[in-house]
């Protein structure tokens, strides 16, 4: 095990998946993650205005470093459909050193 405290997993949820493919795309040819998980088929339940709503949508986990967290949530918020897209950052404690290793070098 490698410390992996230099990278990050964002969690992002889309209405649908066309709009998570182009969100995935957008980062990935921007070089500002490594990778990004398509989780389909999730049922949120959440308070909007309110109100509780229920809504299917698509999950995105991002791989990421810490250095492009901030422009990748520029890039999330300016394509995101919603009003209030969530972006939320998880940090890493370790990971395989090949992975990371990999991940590090296809990261801008």
């Amino acid at each position: 095990m490698k410390p992996a405290t230099n990278f990050a997993l964002i969690l992002v949820t889309a209405p649908d998946l066309k709009t998570a493919r182009a969100l995935a795309q957008a980062a990935l040819k921007a070089k500002l993650v490594a990778c990004a998980n398509l989780v389909p088929k999730i049922e949120s339940h959440y308070w909007w205005r309110g109100e509780i709503e229920t809504s299917a949508e698509i999950l995105l986990v991002f791989k990421t470093t810490k250095s492009n967290v901030d422009v990748l949530e520029k890039l999330i918020v300016a394509r995101h459909p919603y009003d209030t897209p969530e972006f939320l950052v998880l940090p890493l404690r370790a990971g395989n050193r090949k992975y990371l290793d990999w991940l590090a070098a296809n990261c801008r």
